[in-house]
């Protein structure tokens, strides 16, 4: 599902129990100087990443303050975060202007709040230009705070270069499964991104193919599209002389860690591109 942009007023883009996506819950909260957003999600932990700005995050008797250091979009510095725990009240400050996500995930038990500074992000590049497929992926909850998380997984995607695709080779994780030796093949996770383009009138293309050679949909996505991923192959390109970002929130049903399923017809390709297998490790 496509939801072009538009102006939330700082209400839930993605609210709890979706009917597409109900383990992810996603907000996009815009404040000027000194104001500040106060939040709470029963049964959800979530994650404050500003886009844009520096914000204070207050949760549990607990104070991170000079959290994000980007200036006017999502290329101009390094992510950081917070996490906020299930049900946990919250409160953003912010100490410049910004524009922050508030990325959540379906999780009933409540853990301890941390924050994700730029030297603790997992950073990963894999693909290369031959292939179309390179790209930079900046974890800022990933495979490192594991024992921290529940079910939430928090990143940001990048195109290196103009033009490509991401997400390819095609595959899916929407249903928990196992093979007839009873390996994992396989889980449920829930994914919204949020994408951006540079420059910002640029625009590109999300599939999203639900069986394997049969005709799937597409949509045209644009600086601000959010796109609701709950089941089937889903690809993504940007068009030539453009970069591209997305913000991508994964929930798991039963588990954090993340199998995905590549697509039979095109599973051969993960011998082509660079760097995948790390790329694929650094999801769980």
């Amino acid at each position: 599902m496509h939801i072009p942009p538009f102006e939330n007023q700082n209400r839930p883009i993605v609210d709890v129990d979706d009917a597409h996506v109900p383990l992810t819950y996603f907000n996009i909260v815009k404040l000027k100087t000194g104001q500040h957003f106060d939040y709470a999600v029963d049964g959800y932990e979530t994650c404050v990443v500003p886009a844009t700005g520096t914000v204070t995050v207050e949760t549990m008797g607990e104070t991170f303050k000079d959290i994000g250091n980007r200036g006017e979009d999502v290329w101009d510095g390094e992510p950081e975060g917070v996490y906020v725990p299930s049900g946990a009240g919250a409160r953003i400050t912010a100490l410049t202007d910004t524009e922050t996500f508030v990325a959540g995930a379906k999780f009933a038990d409540q853990l301890k709040p941390f924050a994700v500074r730029q030297a603790e992000l997992d950073l990963v590049q894999y693909g290369s230009d031959d292939t179309k497929t390179h790209r930079k992926i900046k974890h800022i909850l990933g495979a490192g705070h594991h024992d921290r998380v529940g079910r939430l997984l928090v990143s940001e995607l990048f195109t290196v270069g103009a033009g490509g695709w991401s997400g390819f080779p095609s595959h899916k994780h929407d249903t928990d499964r196992r093979d007839d030796k009873g390996e994992l093949i396989e889980t449920r996770h829930d994914e919204t991104y949020n994408f951006r383009f540079k420059p910002n009138y640029g625009s590109g293309m999300q599939m999203l193919q639900r069986v394997d050679n049969e005709p799937g949909d597409a949509y045209h996505i644009v600086d601000g599209s959010t796109i609701l991923i709950d089941k089937g192959y889903h690809p993504c390109c940007v068009m030539p002389g453009y970069e591209m970002y997305y913000f991508t929130i994964l929930g798991g049903l039963s588990q954090r860690s993340l199998k995905q399923y590549f697509q039979p017809t095109h599973a051969e390709q993960l011998h082509t591109i660079p760097g995948i297998m790390d790329m694929v490790a650094k999801f769980k």
